[in-house]
């Protein structure tokens, strides 16, 4: 088991350094316009369906970002009212750790494998997983990440996915249906909006004259969303063993 789990993060840490290596982490700064447009919406998103879900503010809560790269998704919910000295973030490269820790000052970030959180059982009240799953190819390992993100997370708690559905130009990564992860996440009920117009459309319209009504008005259509935001809540006893809700429109 351990020889497994070390292979996939071995793999991972490889593919994030060679992404390093060839220049391609530029694509994903922030003010390039295709990505204003598609952080900024997805953060809409998100903000309604947490309020959705009686989870808004967030004041109080414990939050653990499962791959928080450099922390940026945690500084995002300070707007939403979370407490940096109440967010922790974990990320296998240590480089991502420490620009993390300069950027997020109160906050806790570590070195970490996403198959063995060093946290105990149900520390936090909202654990987060963005394009986390679909970085790990491996079945095994993606299971036993889901299994330590319930572990981790309390049981009055959430957990939040933000993942795609298709992307057949990254190798290095491997798309997540919505069937998938209720398959991964027995015994919790999740709700998914599809959000995220199709980034290479995106990239190609956004920086034109008027590119980002276009993308505003091309986003409304749900067959050109290729990724989701869900939130799943434990179901407990009582309620019975309810199917996800799957909302009205969306991929598989």
């Amino acid at each position: 088991m351990s020889s497994d789990l070390d292979r996939e993060a071995a793999r991972v840490r490889a593919a994030y350094e060679r992404r390093a290596r060839l220049g391609l982490d530029a694509r994903y700064e922030y003010w390039r316009p295709a990505n204003l447009f598609i952080y900024q919406s997805r953060d809409r998103a998100l903000a309604r369906l947490l309020d959705d879900a009686g989870l808004l503010p967030l004041e109080g809560r414990r939050l653990l970002d499962v791959g928080c790269g450099d922390g940026g998704v945690l500084r995002d919910l300070v707007r939403l009212g979370a407490a940096p000295s109440c967010m922790t973030g974990v990320d296998l490269l240590p480089e991502r750790i420490a620009r993390a820790r300069d950027l997020t000052p109160g906050a806790r970030f570590e070195v970490a494998d996403a198959q063995a959180l060093p946290f105990p059982d149900q520390e936090f009240g909202l654990v987060l997983g963005f394009t986390l799953l679909s970085s790990v190819i491996n079945a095994g390992a993606r299971a036993r990440v889901a299994s330590e993100m319930s572990r981790v997370c309390s049981r009055e708690g959430a957990i939040v996915l933000y993942d795609f559905w298709v992307n057949p130009l990254n190798r290095d990564a491997r798309p997540v249906s919505r069937r998938e992860v209720s398959r991964l996440f027995p015994g919790w009920r999740a709700t998914f909006r599809a959000v995220t117009l199709a980034p290479p459309l995106t990239r190609l319209l956004a920086p034109l004259p008027g590119g980002w009504l276009a993308c505003t008005l091309l986003e409304v259509l749900p067959f050109l969303r290729t990724h989701y935001l869900a939130v799943l809540r434990p179901v407990l006893a009582t309620e019975g063993s309810a199917g996800p809700d799957l909302g009205p429109t969306g991929p598989p």
